[in-house]
């Protein structure tokens, strides 16, 4: 079973539907000197709004229903996010649900840190782990390509 070493510096993905854009706020601001320690990336607006409100670099990728949540699934296959923390609205339709299915899949199956609401998020980014190296197994992937092989 592969594995694949989180450093110490964890590289998180924060993303956030439109009804809890402000919750995801909110509590960046409250975690801020924690988060401040780790690489941050985020899909258009969400990135935008935690950069200017917060203070925080965050690398934006495009608005999630604009191909940014697949960017983010594509940067989780590849081995480049640890945690994504997404809060997400689960009383509204959105136009990009297969995408979000897509990245919530890639996932579980890539064994990365999942945080969809305050009380996890908050349980997440106070762990010991978020401080330490942590070896995360790649269950169920089963191909002769290994991570950052050229082919």
């Amino acid at each position: 079973m592969p594995t694949v070493k989180m450093e110490k510096q964890k590289r998180i993905a924060l993303i956030a539907h439109d009804n809890k854009k402000q919750d995801l706020i909110d509590w960046v601001r409250v975690n801020k000197e924690i988060l401040y320690t780790h690489f941050l990336c985020g899909t258009g607006t969400t990135a935008r709004l935690i950069s200017e409100k917060c203070n925080l670099p965050v690398k934006a990728f495009k608005s999630g229903p604009m191909g940014g949540d697949v960017k983010i699934g594509s940067k989780i296959a590849d081995g480049d996010i640890d945690i994504m923390i997404f809060f997400w609205d689960p009383l509204t339709v959105q136009p990009h649900d297969p995408d979000v299915k897509a990245l919530l899949r890639l996932a579980v199956m890539y064994d990365i840190t999942v945080a969809m609401n305050r009380a996890t998020a908050d349980f997440v980014i106070n762990s010991g782990f978020m401080s330490h190296e942590y070896c995360r197994k790649i269950t169920g992937y089963k191909s002769p390509v290994k991570f950052g092989e050229v082919l």
